[in-house]
């Protein structure tokens, strides 16, 4: 059986793909790029067949079937359409894309080369969220009328500046919005509902702008409020610093489920008490179990999420199995950050996300460039925080 030939693109977090990969029977990898010379050695003592490259487009050129991006935050798009344009396919971490111009670009790329692309949103495959998928999926809640999704992320200033090397670099500058997909892919993923409008507003924080320190953003969280093409209504962050672990709920017109906060990786259930189906409790809580592949998603990080989104992927380039973050859902995500982060600039407008299937839709953002990163120069065209200080503004 032929492999599929795997490159990797950042070894900070590519790095833990390598173990991923190896357990697929399916895969090689063959490629490795990486600027920093320490990780590219380190990453490619554990892939000793793998040709290790400075270079990006020198490593597409390599022979690949596959790229692994794990590169800066708001460059995946850019580098997603360099691989496509090759006939590679993409699976890509974190975003889609930071504007809704590069959104655009994103699709058609995708739609002229006809080339596969996922989005590895990895938090919706934990063993409790494929649970509430599957309580979900079977109707028991009734119609989903709310669900909401935090992702905290709160770490020492310590912690957080080894993240951030270098006044440029994209956690610095990042608006509270952005960086959506934990929060709001598991939502979209229970429920299998896409996002048509936003409002949104951000908090800013005295504690964190008394660091004075390498961020641009002192901002603490942004909250977002979703509505979906089935009605339902979505609350959730972007990546906040709130310091309570993340925790996902739908509430539907029977009963709701939940997990994370005080519950950790339990699954509460409760219905209503005139609605409890025949043999269920009106509440319990219980640890889920995987639906299979239980010892190699235990030993993957995100809580297994990084086993299944590979699973996901590698189902996709052999069988044709469509995976749920396709190159639309991706975008729509990244198009709720966006406006999201608009929204929260205009005092809680509402904004419509574009339908990127159509390409009318398209049209109306395909020059819409705006973006909180700096280029090389320290030029940003929107502004990354609502608080009092916002440095480069």
């Amino acid at each position: 059986m032929k492999k599929l030939r795997f490159g990797i693109f950042g070894l900070g977090r590519g790095s833990s793909f390598i173990s991923i990969l190896q357990d697929f029977e399916e895969a090689e990898i063959t490629a490795l790029c990486e600027k920093e010379e320490g990780k590219l050695k380190s990453a490619g003592e554990r892939c000793p067949g793998a040709k290790l490259f400075r270079d990006y487009e020198e490593m597409l050129d390599s022979g690949l079937d596959a790229v692994i991006l794990c590169n800066y935050f708001h460059e995946h798009d850019v580098c997603a359409c360099q691989a496509m344009e090759r006939g590679i396919a993409v699976f890509s971490e974190c975003t889609s894309s930071p504007t809704l111009a590069g959104c655009v670009r994103l699709v058609e790329t995708a739609e002229s080369t006809g080339v596969k692309y996922m989005l590895a949103e990895n938090y919706p495959f934990s063993a409790a969220l494929l649970e509430m998928k599957r309580i979900v999926s079977e109707g028991k809640l009734g119609r989903i009328l709310y669900a909401e999704g935090e992702y905290n992320h709160a770490l020492p200033r310590e912690g957080l500046a080894g993240l951030t090397p270098g006044k440029y670099h994209w956690r610095a500058w990042m608006p509270r919005t952005y960086y959506v997909t934990h929060a709001l892919g598991p939502l979209m993923h229970v429920t299998g509902e896409m996002p048509v409008k936003v409002n949104a507003f951000a908090v800013h924080s005295d504690v964190l702008e008394q660091y004075d320190d390498f961020r641009h953003n002192y901002d603490a969280l942004a909250m977002m409020n979703v509505i979906t093409d089935d009605g339902a209504l979505f609350r959730a962050t972007g990546c906040t610093a709130m310091g309570s672990a993340s925790g996902y709920r739908f509430a539907g017109e029977n009963g709701c489920v939940e997990t994370g906060r005080t519950l950790g990786s339990m699954v509460n259930l409760s219905y209503q008490s005139w609605l409890v189906p025949e043999g269920e409790e009106r509440n319990r809580t219980y640890d889920p179990q995987w639906p299979a592949n239980a010892e190699l998603a235990e030993k993957a990080g995100h809580g297994g999420g990084d086993f299944w989104t590979v699973w996901n992927f590698i189902q996709y380039l052999t069988k044709g199995t469509e995976p749920f973050f396709n190159v639309y859902r991706g975008v729509a995500m990244s198009a709720v950050a966006i406006l999201g982060w608009r929204s929260c600039m205009e005092d809680g407008k509402t904004f419509y996300i574009p339908d990127f299937t159509k390409k009318e839709a398209r049209d109306a953002v395909r020059d819409d460039d705006l973006t909180p990163f700096p280029d090389e120069n320290g030029r940003v065209t929107l502004p990354c925080a609502i608080g009092k200080k916002m440095n480069g503004h």
